[in-house]
């Protein structure tokens, strides 16, 4: 198969799909990898390492999308790129479908298979492809959350983890699981009050057990959050519905609730975000304020450390990308459940129920795509 990665061109993206190391694998197992040039430079790889790898290196996307089987990208493609997509070929990326009527419908009407990998499952009902970059983007959040909280940046200009004879910061963290965790980790870390909020009592039982006390655990609903933000400093939404778009976990009237300068980091915000002020920023611009609160809403959070996110998102995707080289999308989706809940479109048909649901679109299984 001829396997394609080109250069990412959503603004200040600078991860690529595939890795040298990845390359190395894919040719090893007999299969032709077509690089764009300097797809790799923002990661801090060269195309001298893709070369070295058994790679060929094009001069265009254009030529990629054209030569190859299979695209392998990081973020969704943007329009330009949808346009480049044909029947057959497929794509393997992430696409985030629910909140993007608009790439729903280009990535229909091109005819490609979609494979996302944030629908990709495993054994243990986890989210594979999704967990590295949701470790990478909890362990930023609180990173950037304490940027967003200094004085120059619009923030309160408290410091996260206070001084002696001066108090921490108090960091409410929604959602307790991957994207929760890390950042919970990282929050601990630097020295602030921490509360998690999670509707899972095993998982906040497992939370205060690996903290060892270090952090308040919470039952999350609609009162407690509220109970928490006229004193939290920084509230951290990392909620996701697999495959859909996330829950709305705070108003815009609760914000006047809340303390001048406090910061939302919005982690969920790929999903539409979970705060109801949410909208999408970048790396280059990446807050904003609404009502007094600072606002962190970067969609690509992980791109801010692209040689780490590439490296884990590589390291998690290259067995699926294998299976699908080796065997085909079909066999491959037959033989693995797990990789054919990751399954979107194929064909001009929609294959996921909660992107139909949240998009009002017709859809069909799964195991109905495989017949076509």
């Amino acid at each position: 198969m001829k396997i394609g990665c080109p250069k990412e061109i959503k603004p200040q993206e600078f991860r690529v799909g595939m890795t040298p190391d990845a390359a190395r694998e894919a040719v090893a197992h007999g299969h032709t990898v077509l690089v764009e040039t300097k797809a790799g430079i923002g990661a801090g790889f060269s195309d001298a390492d893709y070369a070295g790898a058994g790679a060929t290196i094009l001069a265009t996307a254009d030529e990629v999308f054209a030569q190859a089987d299979m695209i392998v990208k990081v973020k969704e493609p943007q329009a330009v790129e949808r346009k480049r997509l044909r029947p057959g070929q497929v794509l393997f990326t992430y696409l985030h479908l629910a909140p993007d009527p608009e790439q729903t419908h280009d990535l229909l009407a091109s005819g490609a298979t979609c494979i996302a990998y944030e629908t990709v499952t495993d054994a243990r009902g986890g989210l594979p492809l999704l967990a590295p970059m949701s470790e990478v983007a909890g362990r930023l959040a609180p990173q950037v959350g304490a940027w967003t909280l200094q004085k120059a940046n619009g923030g309160s200009g408290t410091l996260l983890g206070g001084v002696p004879g001066v108090a921490p910061a108090n960091v409410v963290i929604v959602g307790g699981g991957v994207v929760g965790t890390a950042a919970a980790r990282v929050a601990v870390g630097m020295g602030a009050r921490v509360t998690v909020l999670d509707r899972s009592v095993p998982r906040l039982s497992y939370l205060d057990d690996i903290f060892h006390g270090q952090l308040v655990t919470q039952y999350s609903s609609a009162g407690a959050l509220a109970q928490l933000l006229p004193t939290a400093d920084m509230v951290i939404g990392a909620v996701l519905i697999p495959g859909a778009a996330a829950p709305r976990l705070v108003t815009r009237a609760q914000l006047k609730s809340m303390k001048p300068g406090s910061a939302l980091v919005d982690v969920a915000i790929d999903q539409g975000g979970c705060f109801e002020t949410s909208r999408a920023t970048t790396h280059q611009d990446p807050i904003y304020e609404v009502d007094g609160i600072m606002h962190y809403c970067v969609a690509n959070m992980p791109g801010a450390v692209a040689r780490t996110s590439t490296q884990a998102l590589g390291n998690a995707t290259m067995p699926f990308m294998l299976a699908l080289a080796d065997k085909g999308w079909k066999k491959a989706c037959a033989e693995d459940k797990h990789l054919l809940a990751g399954l979107n479109v194929h064909a001009g048909k929609l294959t996921y129920d909660a992107v139909g649901v949240a998009l009002g679109l017709p859809v069909i299984s799964a195991a109905e795509a495989l017949a076509i």
